[in-house]
C-alpha cells in the first residue's frame, strides 16, 4: 500500500475537524456535565458528611442521656432502697415495740394467773386445813382440852388490853354485873370458883356468873360481860381460821 500525502493530509485535517467539533459541541457539554455531576456528588458528600456529623452528635446525646438516665435510674433505685430500708426499720422498731407490749400484757396475764392459782391453791389448802383442824379438833375435845383452855383463858385475864379492863370497871351499876360463861363441858365447881375469883379483879362491882352449856364451842369457855366477849374455846379458833381462808379469795 503507498503512502499518499494529500489523503493523509486530509485525514489529518479531517480529524482536527472532529476534535474540534467534538471539543465545540460535546466534550464541552460533557465537561460541564461532569463537573455539574462532580458538585452534585460533592454537594451529596458533604451533606452526607453533614448528616453523619448529625448523626454522631445525636449517638452522642442519646449514649449521653442514656448515661444520665442509667444514673438517674440507679439514684432512683438506691433512693428506694434507703426509703425501703426506713420504712422497714421504723416497721421492726414498731414491731418490736408491740411485740415488747403484748410480751408485757402475756407476762401479766401469766402472773395474774398465777397468783390467781396460788390464792386458789392457799385458799384451798385452808380451807382443806380448816375442815381438816374442825375434824380433829372434834375429836380430840374433851374435860381435859377443855380445862386447858380454861387454864389458859384465867392467865390471859392477867394481860387483858387497858381498855378492855377500863371499860369493864366501868360499868357502873348498884346491881351485880351479868355474866353469862358458856362451856362446852359442865364445868366443875372448882373450875367455876377458879373462874368467879379471877373474874371478880375484872369490875368495881360483883359479878353475876350465869352458866351455860354449849356444845358447839366444842372445847372451852365463852365469857360475855357487857360488850366483850372472851373466848378460849375451839370454835372461836376455827372461825377465824374459816375467816382467813374467806380473806384470801
Amino acid at each position: 500500500m503507498e503512502f499518499n500525502l494529500s489523503t493523509f493530509s486530509l485525514e489529518i485535517i479531517n480529524f482536527l475537524i472532529l476534535i474540534w467539533i467534538l471539543q465545540r459541541l460535546f466534550y464541552k457539554p460533557v465537561l460541564a456535565a461532569i463537573a455539574k455531576r462532580k458538585q452534585f456528588i460533592e454537594q451529596a458528600l458533604n451533606e452526607a458528611n453533614a448528616m453523619k456529623l448529625q448523626a454522631e452528635a445525636q449517638h452522642t446525646l442519646y449514649e449521653n442521656r442514656l448515661k444520665l438516665w442509667a444514673q438517674e435510674k440507679q439514684a432512683a433505685l438506691n433512693g428506694l432502697h434507703e426509703q425501703i430500708d426506713a420504712e422497714r426499720k421504723t416497721l421492726m422498731a414498731e414491731l418490736e415495740v408491740e411485740l415488747n407490749q403484748e410480751r408485757q400484757k402475756l407476762e401479766v396475764n401469766c402472773q395474774r394467773q398465777q397468783n390467781g392459782l396460788i390464792q386458789l391453791a392457799q385458799q384451798q389448802a385452808l380451807q382443806n386445813g380448816a375442815r381438816f383442824a374442825a375434824m380433829l379438833l372434834t375429836q380430840a375435845a374433851s374435860p381435859t382440852l377443855e380445862a386447858s383452855l380454861l387454864g389458859m383463858l384465867m392467865d390471859n385475864l392477867k394481860t387483858l388490853p387497858e381498855a378492855c379492863l377500863a371499860s369493864m370497871q366501868a360499868l357502873g351499876t348498884n346491881q351485880p354485873i351479868p355474866v353469862s360463861i358458856s362451856s362446852a363441858y359442865p364445868l366443875t365447881d372448882e373450875q367455876k370458883r377458879q373462874l368467879e375469883q379471877k373474874l371478880d379483879g375484872l369490875a368495881n362491882n360483883p359479878l353475876s356468873p350465869h352458866y351455860h352449856q354449849d356444845t358447839a364451842l366444842i372445847a372451852g369457855i365463852r365469857v360475855d360481860i357487857g360488850a366483850w366477849v372472851l373466848n378460849a374455846n375451839l370454835q372461836y379458833e376455827l372461825t377465824a381460821f374459816a375467816e382467813m381462808a374467806n380473806e384470801s379469795e
